[in-house]
C-alpha cells in the first residue's frame, strides 16, 4: 500500500479493464502495464471491479467484496504463485462475506434473477433451516462460486506483482454505498436503514448539482450508522482490508457521505426533496486508522463541499480531488483552478463522469471557448487538449491522472459515463491501433520535463518479463 507521499510526484492514466482492447484482465492488461512503464506513468487507475447487477455499471454491484469474474480472461496462472494452503488461508480470511455471496448468487439464479426482496419469505428473511437446506442442495455450485472468487484474487495478485516489478501502482475505486439487491444487504439487513419488511426507508443520492437539475437519486439504502458503530465498524474494516489486497490506493467515491448523507424518502421520485443527515464517518475512519495505521484512501470530494467535509479529509491526511474542467468559472477561490490546487491532491482533466476534453470543449458556447483559451494562453482551438494536459502535468498536485481518451484526443463518442442516464455508458473500448507508436516516448519526455517520472525506465529484460498469455 502507499499514499501520494510514498509514490512521489507522479502521473497516471484512468482506464477501466473493460476499456482494454479485449475488455478483460488478460494478456492485454500486462501489455498495458508495459506501455505505462515505457511512457513513464507510475499509476494505473480504474473503476470498481465488482459484479454489476444489471447492465455494465460498476457502481451498482451484487457485493461490496466480490470481483467480477467476467473481467478475467481465463484460469489463474500456474505456480510459482500458488503456495501450499493458499486457498485455505484465503478462504479463512474471506468466509465472512464469500459464503453469503455464493449462496446469494445461487439463489438469485434459482429465482430467475429477481431482487432478493421478491424471493419467497423463508429465503427473504433467511430462515435458518431454509438456508441450511439450500446450502446442501446447491453445495457444488456454491463451492464453485467461492473458488471462482479465489481464482480472481490469484490472477489479480499475479498482475499486481507484475505491475510493481515495473514501477506501476494500482489505484482502485470503492463506491461508498452498496446496492439494495446485494448479498451485503440480504445477509446483514441490520446494517442498513430498512423497515420491518426489509424495504429501505430512505435512499441515497445527491441534491441538484452541476450534473443534474433534479439531483441524482441513486437508490441505495442508507447505512444504519448506530449499528455499524456498535460493531466497531467491522464491515468497513473488512471491506477496506480486502480492497487493499488489490490496490495501492483506493478512491472512496462520494467521500462527503462520511460527513453527512443526503436522505431521500423512498417515496420521492427524484433527489430534490431530501435533507443532509450527519453520520459517524469520523468515528469509522478513526477505527480504521487504529486498526490499519496508514489509510491509503483518496477522498472523492467533488461537488458542493462544506467545511466539515474538508476538515474530515484533512484530519486523516487524505488526498482530495480536483478536476480541471471545473476550473474555468470566475470564482477566484475555485479549488479546481490550477493556482488553487494543493499538493496533496489527485488532479484530473476529467473523471469517468465527465465528457472527454475534446467533447467538453466542443460543447461550450463560443464565448466560453474563448475564455478557456485565454486562461490557457493559447489562440488555436486545436491546442486546447494539449494545453490542458500540460496544465495538469505542470500543477503542484502530487498525482496527475488523465483518462486515456484525453491522451488520444477523442471526442464525446468515447465518453465513459453520463450521470443520470442509463443507455450508452461504460462501453468504450480502445484498440491498440488507436495508440500512436510514438506516443509513449513523447509522453515519457513530457513527464520528465514536469518531473513526474523520477524512476529510470525498466530495462528490456525487466519490461518483458514472462507473463500469462
Amino acid at each position: 500500500m502507499g499514499n501520494l507521499q510514498t509514490i512521489g510526484r507522479a502521473a497516471g492514466i484512468l482506464l477501466h479493464p473493460t476499456s482494454l482492447p479485449s475488455g478483460k484482465l488478460d494478456a492485454d492488461a500486462y501489455r498495458w502495464v508495459d506501455w505505462l512503464a515505457t511512457a513513464g506513468f507510475k499509476v494505473w487507475q480504474m473503476l470498481p471491479l465488482g459484479v454489476p447487477l444489471a447492465g455494465l455499471s460498476p457502481y451498482q454491484c451484487a457485493s461490496a467484496f466480490a470481483v467480477n469474474p467476467g473481467l478475467f480472461g481465463g484460469k489463474s496462472p500456474p505456480a510459482p504463485l500458488l503456495q501450499r494452503g493458499e486457498y485455505e488461508h484465503w478462504y479463512e480470511n474471506q468466509k465472512h462475506w464469500v459464503e453469503d455471496y455464493a449462496l446469494f448468487m445461487v439463489l438469485k439464479q434459482q429465482f430467475n434473477g429477481q431482487e432478493w426482496s421478491a424471493w419467497p419469505e423463508a429465503f427473504r428473511s433467511r430462515t435458518p433451516q431454509t438456508l441450511f437446506a439450500a446450502r446442501g442442495e446447491h453445495a457444488e455450485d456454491i463451492a464453485a462460486i467461492i473458488h471462482e472468487q479465489y481464482d480472481c484474487w490469484r490472477q489479480w495478485q499475479a498482475l499486481r506483482s507484475y505491475a510493481r516489478e515495473h514501477g506501476v501502482y494500482l489505484f482502485g475505486d470503492m463506491p461508498i454505498f452498496v446496492a439494495y439487491d446485494s448479498a451485503d444487504v440480504w445477509a446483514h439487513p441490520a446494517r442498513f436503514l430498512l423497515d420491518d419488511t426489509g424495504t429501505p426507508t430512505f435512499v441515497t443520492g445527491v441534491p441538484p448539482d452541476y450534473f443534474s437539475e433534479t439531483g441524482q437519486r441513486w437508490g441505495n439504502p442508507h447505512y444504519n450508522w448506530e449499528h455499524m458503530q456498535a460493531e466497531n465498524f467491522e464491515w468497513w474494516r473488512q471491506r477496506l482490508a480486502y480492497h487493499f489486497e488489490f490496490f495501492d490506493l483506493v478512491r472512496l467515491d462520494h467521500f462527503r457521505g462520511l460527513a453527512a448523507s443526503w436522505m431521500i424518502p423512498v417515496s420521492e421520485p427524484t433527489a430534490i426533496n431530501g435533507y443532509w443527515q450527519d453520520v459517524a464517518g469520523d468515528a469509522m475512519l478513526a477505527s480504521i486508522q487504529a486498526a490499519m495505521g496508514n489509510i491509503p484512501l483518496v477522498a472523492e470530494d467533488l461537488g458542493v463541499i462544506t467545511p466539515d467535509v474538508t476538515a474530515l479529509r484533512d484530519k486523516y491526511g487524505l488526498p482530495g480531488m480536483s478536476v480541471l474542467q471545473f476550473g474555468f468559472d470566475h470564482f477566484e477561490d475555485n479549488p479546481h483552478k490550477p493556482q488553487n490546487v494543493r499538493d496533496n491532491t489527485v488532479y484530473y482533466t476529467g473523471t469517468h463522469d465527465n465528457d472527454t476534453l475534446q467533447g467538453w470543449f466542443t460543447s461550450l458556447d463560443s464565448g466560453m471557448q474563448q475564455h478557456v483559451m485565454q486562461v490557457l494562453g493559447i489562440h488555436d482551438t486545436s491546442q486546447v487538449t494539449d494545453a490542458m494536459l500540460n496544465t495538469i502535468f505542470g500543477s503542484r498536485a502530487l498525482l496527475a491522472i488523465i483518462p486515456l481518451q484525453d491522451l488520444l484526443h477523442l471526442g464525446s463518442e468515447a465518453r465513459m459515463n453520463t450521470p443520470g442516464t442509463v443507455e450508452g455508458n461504460w462501453a468504450w473500448r480502445v484498440d491498440w491501433s488507436d495508440i500512436p507508436k510514438t506516443l509513449a516516448s513523447q509522453l515519457h519526455e513530457t513527464l520528465q520535463g514536469h518531473q513526474r517520472n523520477e524512476r529510470e525506465l525498466a530495462s528490456d529484460t525487466t519490461r518483458h518479463t514472462s507473463r500469462p498469455v
